[in-house]
């Protein structure tokens, strides 16, 4: 059986938790691919040559990192320094750094600061409403919240703090691996929480409860 889709932008996979494992759906043009019912079967995907940018929808031939053009690398809010530094947030000062509204929508908000096993122990940053599709995401067999924080600025200092002792990066050869959870992840949380800077442990959350994918 063979199905045959048109040309369309690839957008983000769709990710639930659901038993007996993660399920995934590509949105493809119009079209819902169910990821999971395509594992075992052969695929044959073709790129034109072109992408679409994220921000502006523009069709170019090359992006810059984080699937912006050019333009919106440097001008978006998108792509702005606190996206991937959430330390460098200014919103909670009343300071833009490309759009006062929209950094205000994406950082004054609550933020969960937490340690997730993906092949290897890892903290990271993530609003709190999509905290769990941001572990799926990458594609960790279990997380726990460290800390849950008022806003952007304050989950990044503790993020810092955290980063001398863990990595900030998803060792994705490991990950594909598919290595057993890490028996020391309680030991790795309790060194988190020590490591919580005085004047911001009150965001720290020592009674987080584990969060378990199965992805097979």
């Amino acid at each position: 059986m063979s199905f045959t889709w048109s040309a369309a932008p690839v957008r983000k996979m769709i990710l639930s938790v659901s038993e007996p494992a993660v399920r995934a759906w590509i949105p493809l043009g119009r079209h819902l691919v169910d990821v999971n019912a395509l594992i075992g079967k052969a695929l044959r995907l073709e790129w034109p040559g072109m992408a679409e940018c994220q921000s502006c929808h523009g069709v170019f031939s090359e992006l810059h990192a984080q699937g912006f053009c050019r333009k919106c690398f440097f001008d978006s809010p998108m792509a702005g320094a606190s996206i991937v530094r959430p330390e460098l947030s200014t919103a909670h000062l009343g300071k833009a750094d490309r759009d006062l509204e929209f950094e205000r929508a994406y950082q004054l908000q609550p933020h969960t600061v937490y340690l997730a096993d993906s092949g290897g122990i890892k903290v990271g940053v993530t609003r709190t409403r999509q905290q769990v599709t941001r572990w799926l995401d990458q594609g960790a067999t279990c997380a726990r919240v460290i800390a849950v924080t008022e806003n952007r600025y304050e989950a990044g200092l503790i993020e810092v703090a955290l980063k001398q002792h863990f990595s900030d990066k998803t060792d994705w050869r490991k990950m594909l691996a598919g290595l057993e959870f890490s028996a020391d992840f309680d030991g790795a949380v309790a060194r988190a929480l020590e490591a919580i800077p005085t004047d911001l442990q009150r965001f720290a959350l020592a009674d987080g409860t584990d969060h378990r994918a199965h992805w097979s």
